[in-house]
């Protein structure tokens, strides 16, 4: 078990960090275009590197996360698009 674990070396723990990585990045990117983050997480851990990229060509669904606020949460832009809907409620109440 030792001498297996000596061949295989660091090189799977470095594999396993990239496809843990690939799953999460994967559902961050699915549940901010509007899908949920379960349909990220699978295509991430089965298609290990390919799946946040083909997240990131997958299109927004309206009214997302994506299309709203950006890929990071811009606040600017996020206030953008709720005065463009009228939704504006930082205004006082009453």
């Amino acid at each position: 078990m030792i001498v297996l674990a000596q061949i295989i070396g660091s090189d799977a723990l470095y594999l396993l960090y990239a496809w843990l990585l690939s799953a999460a990045v994967a559902g961050y990117l699915s549940d901010r275009k509007g899908y949920g983050e379960k349909w990220g997480l699978a295509s991430g851990m089965l298609l290990f590197v390919i799946g946040p990229i083909v997240w990131l060509l997958w299109p927004p669904r309206p009214n997302s996360k994506w299309s709203t606020a950006g890929i990071f949460g811009s606040r600017i832009r996020a206030e953008r698009a709720r005065r463009s809907r009228g939704d504006d409620r930082s205004g006082p109440a009453g």
